[in-house]
């Protein structure tokens, strides 16, 4: 099967076991979970059974070993995780308000994850890959920008493929050289899977309807809409395809999003007709929601393809 890589964050989350305005008083907290967005993509696609690697850096602390430990367990190649010894591993600690949202506290940027270690492994393994994950909120730096341009355009270039999960703010667009960056970088991509209002983030179009047809003419071969509860919708050039979400007792949503795009991406890539990875895919992020933790709620197929089936809606 094709290998999948991600660069970007490892991390742990500590969470907040009371709801509030954030951490400006004494509370009671659990954690650490495994964490990072890239992480929990290749957590949930090894799961799955695809080969899956991230390209980042955990410290010499038990953080970074209890990440490097859950990625193992699960099948995923942690060979170009860096273990820095001068810097800890990343963090995030999460408190959820009265209305749903959550407020954060991140260490990353001056974490083990914020800073790229080009090792001969990291080398190896892009020269191995077949597809390339981007995710939007790894592109925190020039140097982090660079080698995910720089990765697709190899990866494109051997006949490979390239996803493209933007989770971007628009002002992060403002910084300088990113808007450019983020063109690039959609050039190079064959599935996009924005949310929200994302769809028209990095296109001209002041609608959904434009902003699909504008991505698709611009050669991106699919773009899945992920739409949290609502559920998704798969665009090509051959036409829409809608399935809803599934009721679930929401506990935690962090890496909601990134389940559903793992799912999606790796039975996408291994032919699976769209309408189905699509139901699968759905059922993915609504399974991650049941559990507290953001790795915590991946899945196998096996897992996947039951609960779909006991919800009385499998795939074709």
């Amino acid at each position: 099967m094709k290998k999948i890589v991600v660069i970007g964050e490892i991390l742990v989350e500590i969470m907040a076991d009371t709801i509030g305005d954030g951490f400006l008083d004494a509370q009671p907290l659990t954690g650490p979970f495994p964490s990072g967005a890239p992480a929990i993509f290749a957590a949930q696609a090894a799961r799955l059974g695809q080969p899956a690697a991230v390209i980042s850096a955990v410290g010499e602390d038990d953080f970074g070993r209890i990440n490097l430990d859950r990625l193992r367990a699960v099948g995923v190649d942690t060979s170009a995780i860096f273990v820095d010894a001068d810097r800890p591993t990343g963090s995030a600690f999460v408190r959820y308000d009265t209305d749903g949202g959550r407020r954060f506290v991140f260490n990353i940027r001056h974490s083990a994850a914020g800073h790229l270690h080009l090792t001969n492994t990291v080398r190896a393994l892009l020269a191995e890959a077949d597809h390339l994950h981007v995710m939007g909120s790894s592109l925190s730096s020039p140097d982090f920008v660079a080698l995910n341009i720089e990765a697709a355009e190899a990866v494109r270039a051997r006949g490979g493929t390239v996803s493209f999960d933007p989770n971007l703010r628009r002002e992060i667009l403002s910084a300088p050289g990113m808007a450019d960056a983020m063109a690039r970088i959609l050039s190079l991509t064959d599935l996009y899977l924005p949310s929200g209002d994302e769809v028209s983030l990095l296109t001209r179009a002041e609608d959904t309807e434009g902003a699909i047809a504008e991505l698709l003419a611009r050669g991106i071969t699919a773009v899945v809409e992920k739409m949290g509860a609502a559920g998704a919708a798969y665009h090509d050039r051959q036409g829409r395809y809608e399935v809803p979400g599934f009721a679930v007792d929401e506990i935690d949503p962090t890496g909601a999003g990134d389940c559903f795009g793992a799912t999606f991406t790796a039975l996408w890539l291994r032919g699976m007709a769209p309408q189905d990875a699509l139901t699968l895919a759905a059922a993915s992020g609504a399974l991650a929601v049941t559990r507290r933790g953001p790795m915590e709620g991946t899945a196998t197929l096996d897992e996947i393809e039951r609960f779909v089936s006991d919800a009385g809606r499998a795939p074709r």
